[in-house]
């Protein structure tokens, strides 16, 4: 075996050297590469063949023609400034090779494209359909880079779908789909996406997608992963997992313009990929990026969007902010105060700044900004310091145009009037009259549902917080709790908490759990304490905050009804022991109701080892409420 394979290699020398002369140094490389694959193949593959002649592997070795040299047309078509001067190319006796009719084609789309109203006039031409004529005939000679534009090209020129050329072009481009770098099939995807989409050329869409996932390894740079992000990540889930993996290898690469891009892009796609996140606020953080204003508000509306928590990353968002504020516009001031709200993150100094702004610009804030300022401001509970001016502004403005708004805005601003404690009673009487407040009743969807659970919050204001208002109100048949109320997954903190005051009672009948109340409101729990602090079973007493209102005896003297709410992690705004405004709200509703609140918070909750120290913790707990109460 192995003096035959010596045999052979002395015979492909002794030829390789014969023809050495003849040929030119690409050449030699090229009959060297054929001689390691003759051997190669020779070695692997002893039932093979061996070619009789190596000049035939020479002949049969496919040889590309190298780019031809810059010629005179390729200066004029390079400095043509008008269409005509391309089309007289085609008369003017100039020598055309294999790739100069489409350098004039993608010219012409070039031009054309800051003076779209010609292309019409442009296609009927006869000159453009010979020019369109002759890319056909030549167009398996054409270079891989020009064809590449030159499908974005006869895209942007608006070709009918049907044209024979387009098809043309379309289907060479598949055919050297493999032979395609990654930088063309890149261009492709970022240049020619949409109008594959708009033309529906699907199988070459598909077949592009198929490519750009298989060989995604070959990307090499953060600015071609990203616009493969932008650009068709959402087409595919398969080819986008594969780009975040990229970007994860490339993230250290990245300015902060593709950081922003790479977040904005998570975003619009709504993934939250927890990794690439990281890795991204990692980089925001401990490297010293120049942040424009534009990026700062992107980024703010990436992490409010995908409620992404970093703190250093809203510390820095929030410091770099507030020097741009008094240039922000009232839109970019609203967008910006939701964006935080989502991420309930409240910056005092930065929001207090988004207040003046409003009050500096009133003329020029609009009641669309004005409200998703007023929502932003509810969540957070944030109260400026001019607040009588704010709110004054605030009425000045929905005055009349309340009623105008969209329906269910006109219940989330209410709302937030009754968070703030600046809810009147023209605004009460405006969400509960009946003509209005029917089309909610009965909606089964998520958004119905809960614009129906702020029209019972409202109600509940009208009733105790405002008791010179009498009507309209909504019907006892609307305050029935749904089951959907309740029917919410338990957490360790609540399934503890009852098991706690379960021990703590010793009867069945002296607490309730899970209360629904007419409120809007659920109780983790209710119990009744005699003047002497002892637990009094619960059915046998009125219970007027019940929809029907249940049991028929008044409570004894000095009887308390203490209700416990416990308050998890998501209740709190970022960072804070500060409840949200929906809990404080929830807070004070229960306490003008005439129940003692028993606050269990998680972080006091979590400190809690052993059984023996809950219960104390509780015991302790209702304690502190009803001498506060004595101390009024």
């Amino acid at each position: 075996m192995a003096a035959r394979l010596v045999k052979r290699c002395t015979c492909l020398l002794r030829e390789a050297a014969l023809l050495a002369p003849a040929v030119s140094p690409v050449g030699q490389l090229r009959l060297a590469r054929v001689a390691h694959k003759t051997l190669t193949s020779s070695a692997t593959s002893p039932s093979s063949h061996f070619p009789g002649s190596l000049s035939e592997l020479v002949e049969r070795e496919q040889v590309f023609t190298p780019y031809p040299e810059r010629q005179e047309v390729d200066h004029l078509i390079e400095k043509a400034a008008r269409p005509e001067e391309l089309l007289d190319l085609l008369g003017g006796g100039h020598c055309l090779h294999q790739n100069h009719a489409a350098l004039i084609l993608i010219r012409l789309s070039r031009l054309l494209s800051e003076k779209p109203g010609d292309k019409a006039s442009l296609v009927r031409d006869a000159r453009f359909q010979q020019l369109l004529h002759l890319v056909n005939s030549q167009i398996t000679t054409v270079w891989h880079g020009t064809l590449v534009k030159l499908l974005r090209s006869l895209y942007a020129l608006a070709l009918p779908s049907g044209s024979k050329e387009l098809q043309s072009v379309e289907q060479e481009v598949r055919w050297r789909m493999r032979r395609l770098k990654y930088k063309h099939l890149a261009f492709l995807a970022e240049s020619s996406t949409t109008y594959m989409q708009e033309r529906e050329s699907r199988e070459l869409l598909a077949e592009l997608l198929v490519h750009l996932e298989r060989r995604w390894a070959e990307i090499e740079d953060g600015r071609t992963v990203v616009a493969m992000m932008m650009k068709v990540g959402h087409l595919s889930e398969s080819l986008m997992n594969r780009l975040e993996d990229k970007c994860l290898e490339l993230v250290e690469q990245f300015g902060p313009d593709e950081l922003r891009k790479v977040l904005v892009t998570l975003a619009a796609q709504n993934r939250r990929s927890v990794p690439l996140l990281r890795a991204v606020s990692y980089h925001l953080v401990q490297k010293p990026f120049p942040l424009t204003k534009g990026m700062l508000l992107d980024l703010a509306y990436a992490y409010g969007k995908l409620g992404f928590h970093q703190t250093q990353v809203f510390q820095r968002l929030a410091a770099d902010l507030l020097p741009h504020t008094p240039s922000l516009t009232s839109g970019e001031v609203a967008r910006c105060a939701k964006s935080f709200a989502f991420l309930k993150w409240l910056n005092l100094p930065l929001f207090e700044a988004f207040a003046q702004h409003v009050l500096n610009r009133a003329q020029s804030t609009t009641v669309p900004h004005l409200c998703n300022m007023l929502l932003a401001f509810a969540r957070l509970n944030f109260r400026p310091e001019r607040e009588d001016q704010f709110f004054s502004l605030v009425r000045e403005k929905l005055g009349s145009e309340l009623a105008g708004l969209d329906p269910a805005l006109q219940v989330d601003v209410v709302w937030a009037l009754c968070v703030l404690q600046q809810v009147r009673e023209a605004e009460l009487r405006a969400v509960l009259r009946p003509e209005f407040h029917t089309q909610f009743l009965g909606g089964e969807s998520p958004k119905d549902q809960s614009i129906f659970q702020k029209l019972l919050h409202i109600n509940a204001t009208a009733q105790l917080e405002h008791p010179e208002y009498t009507s309209p109100l909504l019907p006892a048949s609307a305050l029935i709790p749904r089951l959907s109320a309740l029917d919410k997954k338990v957490t360790p903190l609540q399934k503890e908490l009852q098991e706690t005051l379960k021990g703590l009672l010793g009867s069945s009948d002296r607490g309730s759990f899970m209360v629904a109340t007419q409120y809007g409101w659920v109780l983790d729990a209710e119990v009744l304490l005699d003047a002497d602090s002892q637990f009094l079973p619960l059915r046998d007493f009125v219970a007027p905050h019940l929809t029907p209102p249940s049991g028929s005896q008044p409570l004894p003297p000095g009887a308390k009804r203490l209700a416990f709410l416990r308050w998890e992690f998501p209740n709190f705004n970022s960072r804070s022991k500060d409840l949200l405004g929906r809990f404080v709200l929830a807070r004070r509703h229960v306490l003008a109701a005439g129940f003692l609140v028993v606050d269990v918070p998680y972080y006091e909750w979590l400190e809690l080892k052993s059984e023996w120290q809950k219960g104390a913790y509780l015991k302790d707990k209702i304690r502190k409420a009803v001498a506060e109460e004595l101390a009024k």
